[in-house]
C-alpha cells in the first residue's frame, strides 16, 4: 500500500533531521547580536548554507547610510523563491535572525548550539532561526514529492526584527520586492497566533541644572524630576489593568521603563537624564491616543514638579523610538489557521488554539499590507519556557521535528 502525501512528507523530514539540526546549529553558531546589529554576515552563512540544498538566495543589502541611521550596522536580507506551476498562491515564509546580546547567567554557550536532554541551546534557537530550519525542510519535503502543485513559496529570512522590521520585511515590501498573498512568521508549535499586540517606544530627556553636592539647591536635580515623572507613568498601570483585551492571549496595555541614564559624578547634582520606556498596546487601543496620552502625563508632571527656590523648571523633550502597530486577523487567514490546526492537532496529539500574543512582530508589517499572515512555527507553549531574552534559551529537537512536518503538510494543502 502506497503512502500518502502526508506521510512521504513526514518520512522524508524524519530521514533528513540530522541534517536539518546541523543546518541550525551552524545558523546559531554565527552571532547575530542586536544591538550592535552588524548582522550581514549571517545573511551570507545563510545564503552558502541554501546554495548546499540547491537553493538560491537573492541577498537584498539595506543601503549602510539607511542602517546607520536606523541604529543598526549592516543589513542583508534574504528572499528565496520556489515555484511551482502559475496559477497558485505565493505564501512567504518569515523568520529573523537578529537577537538581543546573551546577557549573563548561562550555564550553555550562548553560541555553541550544544544539545542535551533532546534540547539545543543557544541564543536564537527559539526565536526565531530554529525557523530557518523548519521553514526551509518543510519546503524541501514539498519539493521532493515532485506533485504537480501550483503557486510559490518564498522564504523570508530578514534582520531587524528586535528593532521594529521596518528594514527587514517592511523594506522588502516597500521595495515592492515580494507581494505574497498568505504568510506565515516564525512563532510555538503549540498554538496558531492570530494577533498581536502594538508596541510604542520612547525616549525622554529630562534637563534641570546640574549643581555642586555640597549646594544642592543651587541647581534643579533632573534625577528627582525623572522620579517623579516615573511615578506618574507606573501610576497608569494601575489604570490600564481595567482595560482588557477581548482577544483570547492578551490581556491589558503596559507601560514598562526599560532604560535611565544620567548624571555625571557622585559629587554633583545631575542636570541631565535620559529614560526609555515601552507601552504595549492592545488590538483595540488607537495608537495615536495613546502616545498622546503618554505625553501629556510627562509634560504635566515635569510642569508639577517644584525645584528648589531659584532653581530653574524641567524641561522635557519626547521622542518616539517605534511604533509598532498591533497585528488584528484578516479575513484571510481561515485556511492557514485551518491548516495548521488541523495537522499541527494530528501531529502533536492535542488541540492547537488560535490565540493572541502580547508579543509584537513582523507580521504586522505583511497584514498592514493587506497580506493575510499568522504565526506558527517551532518552539514550546510560551515564551518563559523557551528562555527567549534570557539566559539559557532553548527549543526541544522535537518541536522543530513535528513543527516542520506541520509546516510542511500546511504549505501541501495551499499548493495542492
Amino acid at each position: 500500500m502506497s503512502q500518502t502525501p502526508y506521510a512521504q512528507l513526514d518520512a522524508w523530514i524524519d530521514a533528513h533531521f540530522d541534517e536539518q539540526v546541523k543546518f541550525l546549529q551552524a545558523l546559531v553558531q554565527v552571532p547575530t547580536d542586536t544591538p550592535p546589529g552588524n548582522n550581514a554576515p549571517h545573511a551570507e552563512r545563510t545564503a552558502e548554507l541554501l546554495q548546499g540544498f540547491g537553493y538560491e538566495a537573492e541577498k537584498h543589502a539595506v543601503p549602510s547610510d539607511e542602517v546607520k541611521a536606523y541604529g543598526l550596522e549592516s543589513i542583508t536580507n534574504l528572499i528565496v523563491r520556489r515555484k511551482f506551476a502559475e496559477g497558485g498562491k505565493t505564501i512567504a515564509l518569515n523568520a529573523h535572525g537578529d537577537v538581543v546580546p546573551p546577557g549573563d547567567g548561562w550555564t550553555h554557550k550562548p553560541y555553541g548550539a550544544e544539545i542535551e536532554n533532546g534540547a539545543m541551546y543557544g541564543r536564537a534557537t527559539a526565536v526565531s532561526k530554529s525557523d530557518f530550519s523548519t521553514f526551509t525542510f518543510a519546503t524541501r519535503a514539498l519539493e521532493s514529492l515532485g506533485l504537480p502543485l501550483k503557486g510559490c513559496v518564498e522564504l523570508h529570512f530578514t534582520y531587524d526584527e528586535e528593532f521594529g522590521g521596518e528594514k527587514g520585511p517592511g523594506w522588502l515590501l516597500s521595495h515592492g520586492l515580494t507581494k505574497p498573498d498568505l504568510m506565515i512568521a516564525a512563532g510555538f508549535s503549540y498554538q496558531v497566533v492570530t494577533a498581536h499586540n502594538g508596541c510604542l517606544q520612547m525616549e525622554v530627556t529630562v534637563q534641570g541644572e546640574m549643581a555642586h553636592a555640597a549646594i544642592p539647591d543651587s541647581g534643579t536635580d533632573a534625577l528627582q524630576g525623572v522620579v517623579h515623572i516615573l511615578n506618574a507613568l507606573h501610576a497608569l498601570n494601575e489604570d490600564y489593568k481595567k482595560v482588557t483585551s477581548k482577544i483570547e492571549g492578551i490581556t491589558h496595555p503596559y507601560l514598562n521603563v526599560g532604560q535611565i541614564s544620567g548624571g555625571t559624578n557622585t559629587n554633583v547634582v545631575p542636570g541631565k537624564v535620559v529614560f526609555k520606556l515601552d507601552r504595549r498596546m492592545i488590538p483595540e487601543e488607537n495608537p495615536a491616543e495613546v502616545e498622546a496620552s503618554i505625553r501629556q502625563t510627562i509634560e504635566q508632571a515635569a510642569a508639577s514638579f517644584n525645584p528648589p527656590r531659584g532653581g530653574k523648571q524641567l524641561k522635557v523633550d519626547i521622542k518616539r523610538l517605534l511604533l509598532a502597530k498591533a497585528m488584528v486577523p484578516l479575513a484571510g487567514n481561515k485556511p492557514l489557521v485551518d491548516a495548521i490546526q488541523k495537522h499541527g492537532g494530528e501531529l502533536f496529539a492535542e488541540p492547537i488554539p488560535a490565540v493572541g500574543t502580547p508579543l509584537y512582530t513582523d507580521v504586522r508589517l505583511y497584514v498592514a499590507q493587506g497580506i493575510p499572515g499568522v504565526i506558527y512555527g517551532a518552539g514550546p507553549r510560551t515564551v518563559l519556557e523557551s528562555h527567549a531574552k534570557r539566559n539559557d534559551e532553548r527549543v526541544m529537537l522535537e518541536d522543530v521535528r513535528r513543527a516542520t512536518k506541520v509546516v510542511a503538510r500546511t504549505l501541501l494543502d495551499l499548493l495542492s
